[in-house]
């Protein structure tokens, strides 16, 4: 049929050729648009130039670069509507001047030394805008170790999950993502987290941040309370939607709920598993005073679960959802136990707020992957992604253990619970911002404490250095860990927490 169509634009005139050319070869934009007014006598010239100084402007300009293989003329030709001949002239002469060259078994290519392209932007990274120099030693936050992907499990997984996709997954898809997914998730994260929902009360999303600000735009009030030292990223995407910002304190026990209940707002944002920057979870009395608070107010409570998985000394703590299904809205992604790279969050939400984000959201989100979403609950159905996660949770285990002890080397203890991927070191507070200044100075990617205040908070009587210990790459976790032992011996001073 389609043999059909192709020779039936033709006019009738069949070219036993051009219905193979049109499927061979690789694309190649021309902007060869003829002129109107044009006369009809010596056109077939006219196109042969034409076609001649476009492909010596694509070389110049460096949009066909030193050693781009071209289409076969005959391929180009019938994309072009020209005669092969003409095409197969220009190439000879673009040769003979040197643009192209042509060799038996390698095809027609551009010449080396032909194009002097701009030199390409340096592009720096997104978590060390700040640092004078290059970063030597990475430990940024919020981000797993890229080399635990499992990629082999996630290229079965969509081989399974593609084999057997009806076709509606390659067209736009319900505002609430796919049902595959939806399904698989709400019994994991019943399982792995102690969430109470069903399939129905799930809205797929591509990240937290993302879903902050849907939240902002159409389900929040005019004030919302967010921890004193929190995510920045919370705190820029709910702004974005147009809603104040309220700070309340937190202490060793977590986000004080007295300060919340004395204040008018519309919702709480916080990480009562664990508490993100300082390491904390939220105490269980506090957890129940808040559902309290939230169902007498009418207030809700989004609770971002933040690498709520990996906890290592003991069991993790469950999500606080499990405690108030009706006021509390659990959000999550696998951007901490996957990776940043796949685009899949989620909004587990009281069934009466559903139908408000999923329409909110609409059936075209930026960036969200249907067939993505497919995969991973392939890989959840299968087991991979819990044989995944167990893996990753020894990983960075022996990391938090290896980061702990060569900090014990030189007399400092950590705090906290040994959990997520990062720990705060505890430093003096009037000697935190001297510590910052001097690694980033070395290359050594970390963070005050300082950095993750409200600006309208009080600053903490203690300070810490908040350090990532997943990125570092295997071959140089020894070094980066001598390299941030070091920060604390300055000239004539040791500095730390005494």
């Amino acid at each position: 049929m389609s043999e059909t169509w192709a020779n039936s634009t033709d006019g009738g005139n069949v070219d036993p050729w051009d219905s193979v050319a049109r499927r061979v070869g690789a694309d190649l934009f021309l902007d060869l648009q003829p002129d109107p007014g044009a006369q009809s006598r010596g056109r077939s010239s006219r196109r042969r130039h034409a076609l001649a100084a476009a492909l010596r402007e694509a070389i110049a300009t460096g949009r066909l670069n030193p050693g781009t293989a071209l289409p076969p003329y005959r391929s180009l030709a019938a994309d072009l509507g020209l005669a092969r001949g003409t095409v197969s002239s220009v190439y000879s002469e673009l040769v003979a001047e040197g643009w192209l060259t042509a060799r038996r078994g390698s095809g027609t290519r551009v010449a080396d030394g032909v194009t002097a392209p701009p030199a390409p932007r340096a592009i720096g990274t997104a978590r060390a805008p700040f640092l004078g120099t290059a970063v030597r030693h990475d430990f940024a936050l919020g981000q797993p170790n890229t080399g635990l992907f499992p990629r082999t499990a996630w290229i079965n997984a969509t081989r399974d999950a593609l084999s057997d996709a009806p076709d509606d997954v390659f067209a736009p898809g319900h505002p609430q993502g796919r049902p595959e997914l939806r399904r698989v998730l709400a019994d994991y994260l019943a399982r792995a987290r102690g969430v109470h929902a069903s399939a129905d009360d799930i809205v797929l999303m591509t990240g937290v941040q993302g879903s902050l600000e849907l939240l902002s735009h159409n389900v929040f009030g005019d004030r919302v309370a967010v921890e004193s030292y929190g995510l920045p990223f919370h705190r820029m995407a709910i702004e974005r939607g147009g809603t104040e910002l309220v700070p309340v304190a937190v202490d060793h026990h977590g986000l004080i709920v007295d300060e919340l209940t004395r204040l008018d707002v519309s919702a709480v944002v916080l990480t009562p598993s664990h508490q993100f920057p300082t390491g904390v979870a939220l105490h269980p009395e506090r957890r129940a005073q808040l559902i309290t608070w939230a169902r007498h107010t009418g207030a809700l409570i989004v609770e971002d679960d933040y690498d709520g998985e990996f906890r290592y000394d003991r069991s993790p703590v469950g999500a606080l959802q499990a405690l108030g299904p009706d006021v509390v809205i659990h959000a999550g992604s696998v951007s901490k136990s996957l990776s940043p790279a796949v685009r899949i969050g989620w909004l587990v939400l009281p069934t009466r707020l559903v139908d408000t984000v999923a329409w909110a959201k609409g059936v075209r989100e930026p960036d969200a992957s249907l067939v993505d979403q497919l995969v991973l609950a392939q890989m959840i159905t299968s087991g991979a992604y819990d044989r995944h996660i167990r893996r990753s949770r020894q990983f960075y285990r022996w990391r938090s253990d290896a980061l702990t002890a060569r900090l014990a080397t030189i007399g400092i203890e950590v705090p906290g619970v040994a959990a997520g991927l990062h720990m705060v070191i505890p430093v003096a507070a009037d000697t935190e911002s001297a510590l910052v200044a001097r690694a980033h100075e070395r290359g050594i990617a970390i963070a005050g404490l300082d950095f993750f205040r409200h600006p309208a908070s009080p600053i903490l009587p203690d300070g810490g250095l908040v350090v990532g210990f997943g990125t570092p790459s295997a071959s140089s976790f020894g070094a980066d860990l001598d390299a941030l032992a070091g920060l604390f011996y300055l000239p004539n001073r040791r500095l730390r927490a005494e």
